[in-house]
């Protein structure tokens, strides 16, 4: 069943791309395996997946121990900055990054390790008080402070829309996400040692989130089912 979904998934992902004038190869699929257990990566691993995502430390750790180091880990979760030491040492992306205390954490834990750690900034673009992420209007002040840290390297955005079943609705989300990445790369405030990553889009809306420019797309329910 997972193999069947996940070969469902890429087709979809491709024809989206397709219909978006775009190269599907452009696209990465992120496995989002949060309350799914470590046997049933290990499945989703055989059938070819090589990029999960977590959103709780603790849970992921116990994952990530167990199985094949060729695994791809991003953290996709609120990372408090109490948490940051081990998800510096677990994750080689962290998406969640929305403040600068977070990232100072980060960025000492990174040079403890001796390493670079890829990031993404999270864009608050609904504006919800209950959701994590930079407002818009202070995306780049806080992208420009975190520039100086040098241990971390800014891959991109990342944005979770307001929740609707209608995925038009979050169309205009993704544009605005999309337009703010352009502006800053014009800018030059994203690494240009790898690939620059618009993380945007899960199992509900992700093609609409490719047709509006999405190179990453998180996906979870539509892989493993629902979970508890």
């Amino acid at each position: 069943m997972i193999c069947a979904n996940l070969d469902n998934i890429r087709r979809s992902i491709a024809l989206a791309a397709e219909k978006a004038g775009r190269n599907p190869d452009g696209i990465q699929l992120l496995a989002v395996s949060k309350r799914v257990d470590a046997a049933t990566v290990k499945k989703a691993w055989q059938c070819g997946q090589k990029l999960f995502g977590e959103n709780f430390v603790q849970e992921a750790q116990s994952k990530i121990e167990l199985l094949d180091p060729s695994i791809s880990w991003h953290f996709i979760g609120h990372l408090q900055s109490n948490k940051a030491k081990l998800a510096a040492r677990l994750f080689g992306l962290i998406e969640t990054v929305d403040r600068l205390k977070l990232a100072r954490s980060l960025n000492r834990h990174a040079a403890e390790l001796s390493k670079t750690l890829d990031i993404l900034i999270q864009v608050n673009v609904g504006e919800e008080r209950q959701k994590s992420g930079v407002l818009p209007q202070n995306a780049e002040q806080l992208i420009r402070e975190i520039g100086e840290l040098e241990h971390l390297r800014i891959r991109g955005l990342m944005t979770m829309p307001p929740f609707t079943d209608n995925p038009e609705l979050s169309r205009p989300h993704f544009r605005s996400l999309k337009k703010i990445a352009d502006e800053f790369s014009v800018k030059g405030y994203f690494s240009n040692d790898a690939p620059f990553i618009l993380s945007m889009g899960m199992s509900g809306d992700y093609p609409v989130a490719i047709e509006e420019g999405a190179t990453l797309v998180r996906v979870g329910t539509a892989i493993f089912g629902k979970r508890a």
